[in-house]
């Protein structure tokens, strides 16, 4: 009788063994002889040699100044004030005028869920901006978050009516720089010059400065 091949036998615990191979766990600690005593791999002192020195937040350089801090802070696309610029950019979907002459019917009440059906735009969560570019001669009621000027004003012409859902932006100007007490005093006080002063007489020649006495 041939004996039995490996996958015939029946499974004991002399024949026992796992799905794949097993590594065996790093003991740190456990005498020079393992290789991994005394400092158990982390080297002698220094940061990464304490406990918990493995969990460090992203960009942080060891307690020196991270980069990020090192570089200089630039005005503009970093600031809230300059939307839609950078990281703080707000985001909308342009619908031109000519694609609603091109869509709707004339009278049609154009909305959010209409321009979606149309597939004008792939979902109501992005504020949509109703753009001028086209001309628009049906009558439409329209409803949108934003409308450029020119838009809004073809858009009335045809006998429509144009509703924003978002508020208008307002403009955010500096005011003037105040003088100073002292700045203002002076500024009063000083002679205000004739217009004609050092300009040359009739005959060509100008006026010579008085000689004290």
């Amino acid at each position: 009788m041939p004996p039995k091949t490996p996958e015939e036998r029946e499974l004991s615990l002399s024949n026992l063994k796992p799905a794949q191979k097993r590594q065996r766990r790093k003991r740190v600690g456990r005498g020079l002889a393992s290789g991994k005593g005394r400092y158990s791999g982390r080297g002698i002192k220094g940061q990464k040699s304490r406990a918990g020195s493995h969990s460090m937040r992203p960009g942080f350089e060891g307690g020196q100044m991270p980069l990020y801090m090192r570089l200089g802070k630039q005005r503009g696309s970093t600031s809230k004030d300059a939307m839609p610029v950078g990281p703080h950019r707000t985001y909308t979907i342009p619908v031109n005028l000519a694609d609603l002459e091109r869509v709707f019917d004339d009278g049609a009440e154009v909305t959010l869920e209409a321009l979606l059906d149309k597939r004008l735009i792939r979902n109501t969560r992005t504020d949509v901006k109703i753009l001028g570019n086209g001309e628009l001669k049906k009558k439409l009621t329209v409803t949108a978050h934003r409308f450029s000027k020119t838009a809004a004003e073809k858009i009335e012409a045809a006998g429509g009516t144009a509703t924003a859902l978002r508020p208008a932006r307002e403009v955010k100007r500096r005011a003037p720089k105040k003088l100073k007490p002292e700045e203002t005093a002076a500024a009063e006080a000083e002679p205000a010059e004739p217009e004609n002063a050092g300009a040359p007489k009739e005959n060509g020649e100008a006026e010579a400065p008085e000689s004290e006495a």
